[in-house]
């Protein structure tokens, strides 16, 4: 379990597939729930960074689009018109629980080049003394193959660690990792804690993410190093019930918890 009491600041990812339907169009009820839920802890003390993936998803709903493309230049517009969306109805949520949020939106050269980093950062601390909810999410709108992230779970775990975050926590369709494919074994059973990223780990991750996302376990273990190996514990989880965060900061046993390197 997560050391609940020592947790001061968070990121939580939530990815495409927890925020949309099969079609690309908002999961309203999951979304709302998820909003009170990051209210109520944000009320508690806790700082909290939403890493928020969807734009493109939400704007393949709006365009009528099933498959996600590989057109650069689609993807783009996409995003464009679906990060409309998806922060408008963040800001209208949480505005009804009395919470301010603030759009930050990465490309990987403003956390690879020292001062934009900086910049970033001070960003983030000037936001969390103000008591707003950045949420976060690539600029897929101009980001190229030279300079995006490729993944949420990736650049959740930056974000981890460029705010100095004590925990992560990766919101998915999986309930964890598991010691085996759970499609194809019946005995398949989630590993409860990761202490060390081994080439066995590495083994047992698979498989890409939905035609809506891109996140697969692959991505989730890449980030899980990048975390753990700037003193982020991590957590994998199912974000399909948001309530599971509160099981999460009150210390029960969730998902698979990578320990942080001491």
């Amino acid at each position: 379990m997560a050391n609940a009491d020592k947790i001061k600041r968070a990121v939580i990812k939530v990815g495409t597939s927890t925020l949309t339907y099969e079609g690309g169009r908002l999961n309203i009820r999951r979304i709302e729930k998820l909003v009170k839920t990051i209210a109520d802890i944000r009320n508690s003390g806790i700082e909290v960074v939403l890493v928020s993936s969807g734009a493109i998803g939400v704007g393949m709903g709006k365009a009528g689009i099933a498959k996600r493309p590989d057109c650069t230049r689609e993807k783009q517009a996409l995003a464009a018109i679906g990060q409309c969306e998806l922060m408008n109805f963040y800001s209208t949520i949480f505005e009804n629980y009395s919470h301010t949020v603030a759009q930050i939106l990465l490309t990987r050269d403003v956390t690879d080049k020292e001062q934009m980093r900086t910049n970033a950062k001070n960003t983030f601390e000037m936001l969390f003394s103000l008591n707003a909810i950045p949420i976060v999410n690539e600029n897929d709108t101009i980001s190229t193959e030279q300079i995006e992230f490729g993944d949420n779970d990736t650049l959740s775990a930056i974000v981890a660690e460029l705010v100095g975050a004590d925990l992560l926590v990766l919101l998915s369709d999986i309930d964890g990792l598991y010691d085996k494919d759970p499609h194809k074994f019946d005995d398949a059973r989630i590993i409860d804690e990761v202490a060390e990223i081994t080439d066995d780990i590495h083994a047992l991750a698979g498989g890409t993410g939905t035609s809506r996302g891109t996140g697969g376990m692959v991505t989730k273990i890449a980030a899980a190093e990048t975390a753990t190996n700037a003193g982020v514990d991590m957590i994998i989880t199912n974000g399909a019930d948001p309530d599971i965060l509160y099981d999460i900061f009150d210390g029960k046993k969730v998902g698979t918890l990578f320990r942080k390197k001491i």
